[in-house]
């Protein structure tokens, strides 16, 4: 067995359970760790779950599962896989299965319901899906003390600007943790980079098994985790809350493993999603949402990026894309000049207003039509406003015709996403068109 394997393994190898202690285990069993399987959940943005099953396949290999409970996928994956599920870009959140019931059978009384809440919390496999939040965790380590390092490596002055003497076996290691802690980001919020996965992985935790080490001898004392329990419940036949729910489990859990529970300062977050008869129990392995990764400032109407990729992803092309901040309504590009265009359309509530859409929609939807290609041309569109669009879109029929609507839930809104595509029709200027008219009357 390599190093890489046996550094991932060992670090693996950790029982949450009893009081966080490791134990001695044979070769064999880690390589059964390392060849580990689990199945991962996935909230993305509703009316996008089959853009988001495409990624997967395209990017992971593996098969995914469109939940019945609109805006959730599944897919299984090996955790040397963990790294590249981090680098999707349409998935918003991310947690790891303990167990799903397809079709749990809830009893008519509340009482009797929540006891089972409490006896199921004892019989759940935690024991993989809490070694995959381990592995997890080591990532969100590494990206928080990147700010650590580079402020530290900064510093040449303190007390009143006498210079300090700085430990070189510190400074090395600092550097070099630094140049990894990069080249994890890097792929993180780039998933155009080739490297091996299983490799950075390996190297990460490889990496910080010997800060494990030194802290496990200066603890004498076994560290207790602090929980939440979320529950997300949909349906109506139900006789309990979601807090009643989230109450009685999480106190279960409490008990089970001893943990303390925190509901704001929390190490791990056990979720209990119910969507009718189906229940899933998870382990939440994102903190926030993961379309805030590459947003530096938001605005009013900032769009999510997972939503920006799924609307993307409609066309079919695979095309190099540019932003830039221009008029919809006065385009600096040639008549027939753009393939594709994507815009998310002012909904009339953060920006503009409901009464000045009705002019802005066919404005916009005329100067689309001009600078797109006849016949190959594409428009990707985004409205709350869904009324005054369908409105100026029964204007345009000559140049536009819509092909697919897909709905999204954007902020608590039910918003749509139009695919249009150009008919072969020439754009023609309205000015052009009012002076044909005159010469014919």
């Amino acid at each position: 067995m390599c190093d890489i394997e046996e550094a991932t393994n060992q670090l693996l190898d950790v029982n949450l359970h009893e009081n966080q202690s490791s134990v001695q285990v044979t070769e064999s069993d880690l390589r059964s760790e390392s060849e580990l399987l689990v199945t991962i959940g996935a909230t993305v943005p509703t009316g996008f779950e089959q853009t988001a099953a495409d990624e997967v396949r395209e990017k992971l290999g593996s098969s995914c599962k469109i939940s019945r409970d609109r805006g959730k996928i599944y897919f299984v994956i090996s955790v040397e896989s963990l790294a590249q599920v981090h680098c999707l870009r349409s998935v918003d959140n991310l947690f790891v299965v303990v167990q799903e019931f397809q079709d749990y059978q809830f009893k008519q009384i509340k009482e009797e319901v929540l006891k089972d809440f409490e006896d199921l919390a004892g019989k759940l496999p935690w024991s993989n899906p809490l070694k995959v939040w381990k592995i997890n965790a080591s990532f969100k380590k590494k990206k928080a003390k990147r700010k650590k390092i580079n402020q530290n490596l900064s510093k040449e002055k303190i007390n009143n600007g006498q210079e300090v003497k700085i430990n070189q076996r510190n400074v090395k290691k600092e550097f070099t943790s630094h140049a990894l802690d990069s080249h994890i980001l890097d792929y993180y919020e780039n998933p155009a980079i080739k490297e091996d996965v299983s490799t950075l992985v390996g190297d990460d935790l490889a990496s910080s098994k010997d800060e494990t080490d030194e802290s496990s001898k200066e603890e004498t004392e076994p560290q207790v985790l602090k929980f939440r329990v979320t529950c997300n419940r949909a349906g109506e036949k139900h006789c309990f809350t979601s807090n009643e729910a989230a109450r009685d489990f999480g106190g279960a859990v409490q008990d089970y493993f001893k943990w303390k529970a925190d509901m704001t300062n929390f190490d791990v977050e056990v979720l209990l999603n119910i969507h009718d008869n189906e229940v899933i129990v998870g382990i939440a392995l994102t903190e926030e949402s993961l379309h805030r990764r590459n947003i530096t400032h938001f605005g009013p109407t900032t769009l999510r990026s997972t939503l920006a990729y799924g609307m993307l992803s409609k066309p079919s092309w695979g095309l190099p894309i540019d932003a830039v901040q221009w008029d919809i309504c006065n385009l600096p590009l040639r008549t027939g000049s753009v393939d594709i265009i994507v815009t998310d359309l002012p909904f009339g509530k953060r920006m503009g207003s409901k009464k000045r859409n009705w002019n802005l929609y066919p404005a916009c939807l005329r100067e689309m039509s001009r600078v797109c290609t006849p016949t190959t041309g594409r428009a990707v569109l985004l409205t709350q406003d869904t009324k005054c669009f369908t409105k100026a879109l029964s204007g345009m029929r000559h140049v536009w015709r819509k092909v697919d609507t897909v709905w999204v839930n954007v902020g608590g809104l039910r918003a749509a996403v139009y695919v249009l595509i150009r008919t072969p029709q020439a754009f023609v200027h309205p000015s052009e068109q009012d002076g044909e008219k005159g010469t014919l009357w």
